[in-house]
């Protein structure tokens, strides 16, 4: 079984750490058929697809003003582990919102961590990513 199956197991544990079952948590926002309620789901569930090699979510939840017009994920990096350090705004009441944390990696034996303060916003009344300051 490789690593995306394997992480898309519906009863695993959700790539993002958040404590619940992948079905319950990440899986139905990847799969489209549950939008996320704040900002900091949707950087939770954009973590779990860089986890599970899910470019598509990571573009479609991308604001198209921001978006890339292509993506390459690296099959080398794996994505292990997620800290929430921080939230402002992106309740479900908000229109913006900032989420910062810390995104850990491994590359073959190498490991390393990704820290980001990232801007959200409500697109079409769906949360999106807009962009973030890389420390």
């Amino acid at each position: 079984m490789n690593l995306e199956s394997a992480n898309r197991d519906p009863d695993a544990r959700c790539p993002c750490l958040s404590g619940l079952q992948f079905g319950e948590c990440c899986g139905p926002v990847l799969d489209g058929t549950r939008p996320t309620p704040t900002a900091e789901a949707l950087m939770r569930s954009r973590f779990t697809a860089f986890a599970v090699g899910d470019r598509d979510h990571v573009l479609r939840s991308w604001h198209p003003r921001t978006r890339p017009a292509d993506l390459a994920l690296d099959d080398e990096m794996r994505w292990y582990r997620l800290d929430v350090e921080s939230t402002s705004g992106g309740t479900p009441f908000d229109t913006d919102g900032e989420v910062t944390f810390t995104a850990h990696y491994r590359i073959g034996s190498e490991k390393g961590s990704l820290h980001e303060r990232s801007r959200f916003t409500k697109y079409r009344g769906q949360w999106v990513y807009v962009d973030g300051v890389i420390a």
